[in-house]
């Protein structure tokens, strides 16, 4: 004979040393319903900042084309002007850093493009100081030609060099710290360009009013330009939270949207259930009202029999009226103290005009034990073992029991099936709160030819 087992730690008063729990319990069994769970501000901070600087580098490449087209222009002009070693330096150090910046763009479409949060920005600490070194350079252009050159050439590089400052605006100022960074070393760069003269002797008092006022000009640019980079800093900044609140939305809401799917699938599975536990009590019913209508005198052995049935019946409908609480989250089983011997016959009387129908034998066998449980829940799970003991027997009978271990107790369902007349086996296993598996294995002997001739 084939075993099918059920088996789980119970707990009740023939257990020894064991304490009896309250008379009645309640336990949550409904798993608590989904809640999104925002992200830390540190996570989204992170998120917003990688953002930020893929847009700070989207800039980067018109910046930088725009920057190698005005050297060559600048060096023109100041050729012949302007100190020749110091202009041959300037130029040096420049260009090794456009084209050193040239190589930074193509390490962050190679490496750090397709990365977020911590990784960029580590590449900002690995090249921010690029940034700072440019403007600073573009800001020296003002040392090499002011009260050095003609008019015209300090006044075409002071254009370039302002140029230079309103791209850093729209440039630049999606990462506020490189913004900040390239707008500082360039003001400081223009200032240490015109004030150099006056320590050297090289401007008089009329020069020096001036520079006075071109000073508080530079200033006021340099707010001016701060201010209007932060607000589209802001601006950037903004749009991208509500991207990821947005996309956090989208992200519960489809959550959200497969919990209730599993909800509907659950609730299928429940009514599908119920709808077969039922079958069987009104099965029961209908052939013990076949009893009665045939043989009028067993009235008295079959009424408590539909009495019992009907019961069963209500329980079922009371367990199915559960539905909605299942709904709302708040389903509780009811434990309790419940006699296995009752148990075990209200199982077997439920079943008994199915056994009766295939010629089969059903029995019950258990020690006195009450054990802490819901009835109904605890009933249905050993009707559907032996419902499909029942289905699949075709001789012999079916035997349900309490068997007592030293660590738990185990109700098993003993029955005839069919896999043993091919020589099949019938397994089970079981993962704590994650489910159990029945097994029908198929031995490499069943399935030879020799084997199906001998069988037959």
């Amino acid at each position: 004979m084939t075993l099918l087992r059920w088996a789980g730690r119970l707990t009740g008063e023939t257990m020894p040393g064991h304490q009896s729990p309250a008379p009645h319990m309640l336990v949550d069994t409904q798993p608590a319903t989904h809640q999104h769970l925002p992200a830390s501000q540190e996570v989204r901070d992170q998120w917003v900042d990688a953002q930020l600087i893929g847009v700070l580098m989207d800039n980067a490449m018109p910046s930088l084309l725009s920057a190698a087209l005005a050297v060559p222009v600048m060096i023109y002009l100041m050729a012949g002007e302007a100190d020749t070693l110091a202009l041959v330096a300037w130029a040096v150090v420049l260009l090794f850093l456009l084209v050193y910046r040239y190589r930074m763009v193509g390490v962050y479409r190679l490496q750090y493009d397709n990365m977020e949060g911590p990784s960029r920005m580590e590449f900002i600490r690995r090249f921010g100081w690029t940034w700072t070194a440019v403007g600073f350079c573009w800001g020296m252009a003002i040392a090499l030609t002011f009260l050095q050159t003609s008019m015209l050439t300090q006044f075409v590089c002071g254009l370039v060099v302002l140029g230079h400052g309103l791209i850093s605006l729209t440039g630049f100022s999606a990462y506020l710290q490189v913004f900040k960074g390239y707008t500082n070393a360039l003001l400081t760069a223009v200032l240490i360009g015109i004030l150099l003269p006056v320590p050297l002797g090289m401007a008089s008092m009329a020069e020096i009013k001036l520079l006075a006022s071109l000073v508080a000009l530079l200033l006021i640019f340099w707010w001016l330009l701060r201010t209007a980079g932060e607000r589209l800093h802001q601006i950037h900044r903004s749009s991208f939270e509500l991207q990821f609140s947005n996309q956090e939305l989208i992200d519960s809401l489809t959550q959200q949207t497969r919990a209730s799917l599993r909800a509907v699938a659950t609730k299928n599975r429940f009514l599908a259930s119920a709808a077969h536990d039922l079958r069987q009590p009104v099965h029961a019913l209908s052939l013990y009202a076949d009893w009665l209508a045939t043989e009028p005198e067993m009235a008295r052995d079959i009424a408590p029999r539909i009495l019992q049935s009907t019961r069963a019946i209500n329980e079922l409908f009371d367990s199915l009226f559960d539905l909605t609480r299942i709904d709302a989250g708040n389903y509780k089983v009811k434990l309790q103290h419940v006699d296995v011997r009752a148990l075990l016959a209200d199982v077997a009387l439920q079943f008994e005009p199915v056994a009766a129908g295939k010629s089969l034998s059903l029995r019950t066998h258990a020690r006195p034990a009450t054990i802490w449980a819901d009835p109904v829940v605890l009933r249905r799970i050993l009707g559907n073992l032996v419902s499909n003991a029942l289905r699949h027997t075709h001789k012999g009978g079916v035997l349900l029991g309490l068997r007592h271990r030293s660590d738990m107790l185990v109700f098993e369902v003993w029955d005839s099936k069919l896999t043993t007349l091919m020589g099949y086996q019938l397994a089970l296993s079981s993962v704590a709160n994650r489910g159990s598996v029945f097994r029908v294995m198929l031995p490499a002997f069943t399935q030879t030819e020799t084997s199906q001739k001998v069988s037959a």
